[in-house]
């Protein structure tokens, strides 16, 4: 025998078929929509591409026989392998802090480039990040266990904290397009070869 029935959809298959497509449409417009990024500036123009990537880093290692030691055997042979890590890059701006331990680690990437250090004030981070944000190129900044990770922080919209003295090894490069930031943690590949 074959059986007959009524296929229309009662009220609950009716509402929960209307559930399944507006959910449907929440998922596609959530995927068509472009992802939130941390944003410094909201304003894009299309016809022009904005992008800096600055690259921050702490000073290598330091001697410890005064208030403003230069680097040690090992710093300096770490600064000359973070030139040749970033040797690629031709940076449009190198800061450093007023201290021999920062300017050191910063001067083989500043004659590399035929680029004068420029001098930052890590007592003003927030200041100096916008100013970062709004330039274009790419940017060397060397700093401290105390202002590298906050200032990174402060350019992607994120609390970084600063980090213990005994870490040399963190390279940060956040890359600012159209006013949208992203970071990214790159390690230095450097074992010093002093005794």
């Amino acid at each position: 025998m074959h059986k007959t029935y009524n296929e229309s959809l009662s009220a609950k298959q009716l509402l929960t078929f209307v559930k399944c497509i507006v959910l449907l449409l929440c998922v596609c417009v959530a995927i068509v929509k472009p992802a939130q990024a941390n944003t410094i500036d909201n304003s894009i123009n299309l016809n022009t591409v904005n992008k800096h990537t600055i690259y921050l880093v702490r000073h290598a290692e330091k001697l410890t026989d005064n208030k403003d030691p230069g680097l040690t055997q090992c710093g300096l042979q770490r600064a000359d392998a973070l030139a040749k890590q970033l040797g690629a890059v031709e940076f449009t701006k190198i800061y450093s802090t007023n201290y021999q331990r920062t300017v050191l680690t910063a001067m083989p990437l500043a004659k590399q480039n035929n680029k004068k250090i420029s001098y930052y004030n890590p007592t003003k981070l927030k200041q100096f990040a916008i100013q970062l944000a709004n330039e274009q190129g790419s940017s060397l900044v060397v700093g401290h266990s105390n202002t590298t990770a906050v200032l990174a922080g402060l350019l992607t919209q994120q609390q970084l904290d600063s980090f213990d003295e005994s870490i040399y090894d963190r390279l940060y490069q956040v890359v600012i397009i159209n006013g949208h930031a992203s970071l990214q943690l790159i390690m230095q590949n450097f074992n010093c070869t002093i005794d």
